[in-house]
């Protein structure tokens, strides 16, 4: 079999091409279960929306151009989605109010919770927040 232009050309894999119908479902699906969980997580404290909204962000760049459009132009959401594109920093103040939310409802758990699981939402949070204060921070 002789090598030509047109068989090399045909070899190549197009890296723009879209994906698999099943993959962009599979990441519209990621994304939309991580973006409930961070919007749960705006009412529920002891849940970070940050971390979830940008999960899904990253799920729907890969699932669909018209999901990822609609987060980024949310006037809630767009807008740290941006901030964390163009900066890959965490606001000081997010941070900081993240570690008072985390610390009152470790507490608020502690008094709730049974003896024998009250220590895992502290040690949850400790890990969250310590990871949080790892990244950089935008002032």
């Amino acid at each position: 079999m002789a090598f030509n232009e047109s068989s090399a050309t045909a070899a190549k894999v197009d890296l723009t091409a879209p994906r698999p119908r099943w993959q962009r479902v599979l990441w519209l699906v990621g994304g939309s279960i991580a973006l409930a969980t961070g919007v749960v997580g705006i009412v529920l404290p002891l849940l970070p929306t940050t971390p979830f909204v940008l999960l899904a962000a990253f799920c729907f760049a890969r699932g669909s151009a018209r999901y990822e459009h609609w987060l980024l132009t949310h006037p809630r959401f767009g807008p740290m989605v941006h901030d964390w594109r163009a900066n890959r920093a965490v606001p000081l103040r997010a941070k900081q109010l993240a570690w008072v939310m985390m610390a009152l409802s470790s507490a608020i758990a502690w008094w709730v919770l049974p003896a024998h699981v009250r220590w895992i939402p502290g040690a949850s949070c400790v890990v969250v927040g310590t990871w949080l204060w790892s990244l950089p921070t935008r002032r």
